[in-house]
């Protein structure tokens, strides 16, 4: 469903996203796994760890989490991030995305959705000119 063209826009998208906000932003997706015994949250939440997102000096990792198989997706932001914005802070992009992924458009719809995290990050972790990029860029698949 996403070719390698479509994730390097997607790895471009987070690149440009990046340097709107000091916020680490990371996809992952997960194309045949199937999380039926759980949810797409607690799947986010495990893959968080995993991919050492809670490492960031900041703690302002951003978790985007798209599951092919079950048609699945969790947003999720490291305590840092939690600790500023509001509860609801990411339903709009949750809305914007799946307006996309209802269309089988899971590329538009995940870069999109990075693009609003980059511009909403941006008031609670603007860019700074010395910033380090903590996190890789590309999109993880399993």
């Amino acid at each position: 469903m996403l070719s390698a063209k479509d994730l390097n826009d997607i790895t471009l998208a987070i690149k440009q996203a990046e340097l709107q906000t000091s916020g680490e932003i990371r996809v992952h997706i997960d194309k045949e796994k199937s999380i039926e015994d759980t949810s797409a949250v607690e799947r986010a939440i495990a893959l968080f760890s995993k991919l050492k997102m809670h490492e960031t000096l900041q703690r302002n990792g951003v978790l985007i989490y798209l599951n092919l198989r079950d048609k699945q997706f969790a947003i999720i932001g490291d305590e840092g991030i939690n600790s500023k914005v509001p509860q609801n802070f990411w339903d709009d992009i949750k809305d914007l995305m799946r307006f996309y992924f209802k269309k089988n458009d899971f590329k538009t719809g995940l870069v999109k959705g990075i693009e609003q995290i980059g511009i909403r990050l941006q008031s609670y972790f603007p860019y700074q000119k010395d910033d380090v990029n903590e996190l890789p860029d590309h999109v993880s698949v399993e």
